[in-house]
């Protein structure tokens, strides 16, 4: 039986989830009969005398691990020959700043499981924290929003709540939420920016955390259609909060006019498509960018729109929250990713030009990159419970057999990347981005 390795995560400051929480090395020691590494670490979520209880053995290295789960990158020279590493390595899609660590795991012969790669027959992911940075996501964009009306000098139902981060856990965050929802109810929002209406793009793991967060307010649920009718706009409630969920569908459309529009067909041939979405956005106040997005596909929103029709009347948007974070991707706007110690810049379209913080003219952008990141508990609670099914099996598989005779189940070998420092079948395309 393999031993587990779990490693301290040192890619950002504020990273402090765990793949592998205390209760389930418990259950890996006592009940699996599993031997459990843990690194040492004075961030981590949970503490090195939680895992010390639970049965793990602290240590300042993993010298003897085989099993080693982490949660991001790592960095070059942790890679050791012959071990087997389970992590989010954002190298897939062939990602620049990544092929240097995937060229380093090949070289050292290693097994590289990609969490966002276990799926079940119906290609649906069964490890994510998705829905953690949805929550996060949406908690960060309504207090975004409070703060951004609080500096152009207007007090408002949002203004009293905090980044996620500095709440104890999600239940204090739940509370402040319901005072937002009652004063929302009660006072409405200032004339001129409201009706509050929040546009969703997506409708995967990551947006449905963060209608979770929106039904404290008991929103009110419109169609994209409504959203071009302006006498319709006009007369919503303006002590009510509206969202409005994106779905392909609403968001692209044949380039060949005479052709309908078929969800498979986009998928395989997204270069055939153009965005309609900037169609619906003047009305929205915050958009939350939970959406899949590639290179191949068109942006859905351009600087370009912003800038033409910034100054417009009936233009409201105020905050964009790139829950799903693709610098230069489906939301031109979004330049980089923010931190959880720098979260917010504001993007001035008629200038062209990022200033950090809540305040000067233009939208604010909320774009953390590792939102889940500001609730550990709860996001590592969910993470390890999904992992936990498969680890028993991790740790009795010999990879040392070929690829074709490992017995893996089948969810975890549509995930191995590399085996034996070879690329996969499903992921022999990547050798042209190495």
């Amino acid at each position: 039986m393999a031993t587990i390795g779990i490693r301290i995560e040192d890619k950002y400051a504020m990273e402090r989830r765990v793949a592998l929480t205390p209760n389930l090395v418990y259950d890996l020691v006592h009940n699996m009969q599993l031997r459990v590494e843990v690194e040492k670490s004075s961030k981590r979520i949970f503490s090195d005398h939680e895992y010390e209880k639970a049965g793990a053995e602290l240590v300042e290295k993993l010298e003897d691990a085989d099993l080693i789960f982490g949660v991001k990158e790592m960095p070059l020279d942790f890679f050791k020959p012959g071990k087997t590493y389970l992590l989010f390595s954002h190298t897939t899609k062939g990602q620049k700043y990544n092929m240097p660590m995937l060229r380093k795991m090949m070289e050292q012969k290693i097994n590289l499981i990609e969490y966002e790669k276990v799926c079940d027959d119906h290609h649906r992911r069964l490890i994510f924290f998705g829905r953690y940075a949805g929550i996060a996501g949406a908690i960060d964009s309504l207090w975004t929003y409070g703060q951004r009306l609080l500096t152009m000098g207007h007090s408002n139902p949002f203004d009293h709540l905090q980044q996620a981060k500095n709440y104890v856990d999600l239940q204090e965050a739940n509370g402040a939420l319901k005072v937002a929802a009652n004063r929302l109810h009660e006072q409405g929002i200032t004339a001129g920016f409201g009706p509050l209406i929040i546009g969703i793009t997506g409708y995967g793991n990551v947006a449905k955390g963060a209608q979770e967060i929106l039904q404290s307010f008991d929103p009110i649920s419109l169609s994209h259609e409504d959203l071009l009718n302006e006498n319709y706009i006009n007369n919503l409630d303006p002590k009510q909060l509206y969202i409005v969920v994106f779905k392909e569908e609403n968001l692209y459309q044949p380039i060949v006019e005479t052709k309908k529009f078929e969800l498979q067909h986009l998928y395989q041939n997204p270069v055939q498509y153009k965005s309609i979405f900037e169609r619906f956005i003047k009305p929205i106040g915050i958009l939350l960018n939970c959406m899949f997005w590639s290179p191949e596909y068109p942006r859905i929103l351009t600087k370009y729109f912003l800038r033409e029709h910034f100054y417009d009347t009936d233009f409201n948007l105020r905050v964009i929250g790139d829950i799903t974070c693709d610098p230069n991707g489906s939301i031109e706007s979004t330049e980089y990713a923010s931190t959880i110690e720098n979260p917010v810049y504001v993007f001035n379209p008629i200038q062209n030009k990022i200033t950090d913080g809540f305040e000067n003219e233009g939208i604010a952008t909320m774009a953390i990159d590792i939102l889940p990141s500001e609730i550990p508990k709860e996001a590592s609670e969910g993470f390890s419970e999904a992992l936990k099914p498969f680890i028993k099996d991790l740790a009795e598989v010999d990879f040392n057999t070929s690829f074709e005779n490992l017995k893996l189940r089948p969810e975890l070998k549509r995930a191995l990347v590399i085996h034996n420092g070879q690329l996969c079948p499903d992921y022999k395309y990547m050798e042209h981005y190495l």
